[in-house]
């Protein structure tokens, strides 16, 4: 999966193609879908939520820029796999889930796995979470109609942001970069497609 999905597809942080290596993706999908878990495709986990193909996981990992001593928030804990992608990748991984059954099937893995430098909450992930902020990477795993403030004013200077952003159907990943207190960079990636953003500042 890693070299015939990722690698061969341009993705060249040795760090990510690392951690996805170390990370069992099959654990994070039903029994049933199983044979499936290694394939060049996103995966339903169930309450209408999806895990993302293996090769979009990577490409937004890799464009955090991650060196090993960051705080990143993720929004859509969902399987847990990203999740878990990132816990290889930081020093600590705060992760956002509205769906609870969600939330603690991926921390039961997460546990098994006993990668331990996460923390899941269960709540409103377009609203961030300002009591551990700032990051020095957000990840959203969920398109939006735009690119919440919460998430600009929660990024630390120099942290990045990569979300999707257009409609419920089709979406454009972008890459935010903090360059000072009230100045940002944004880069369009590449089009995909994710789960809607649910929330308060999402749909």
């Amino acid at each position: 999966m890693v070299e015939q999905q990722v690698a061969a597809r341009g993705v060249v942080d040795q760090r990510v193609l690392d951690a996805m290596l170390t990370i069992p993706r099959h654990l994070f999908v039903e029994t049933a879908l199983q044979s499936h878990a290694y394939g060049d495709a996103a995966l339903p986990i169930g309450e209408k939520q999806t895990i993302s193909q293996p090769y979009m996981v990577a490409v937004m990992t890799a464009a955090l820029e991650l060196q090993g001593d960051e705080r990143v928030l993720e929004i859509g804990t969902g399987s847990g796999y990203q999740t878990a992608v990132l816990s290889k990748l930081v020093k600590r991984v705060y992760s956002i889930e509205r769906i609870a059954v969600l939330a603690g099937r991926a921390r039961k893995i997460l546990d098994q796995l006993q990668l331990s430098n996460i923390n899941i909450k269960i709540g409103d992930g377009t609203v961030g979470w300002e009591d551990q902020s700032p990051f020095s990477g957000i990840l959203v795993a969920a398109g939006s109609p735009d690119v919440p403030q919460k998430y600009l004013d929660q990024l630390e200077i120099g942290g990045k942001l990569v979300l999707p952003v257009g409609d419920q159907k089709q979406q454009t990943l972008i890459r935010i970069v903090r360059k000072s207190e009230d100045s940002f960079e944004r880069q369009q990636m590449m089009g995909c497609r994710f789960v809607p953003l649910i929330g308060e500042q999402g749909w």
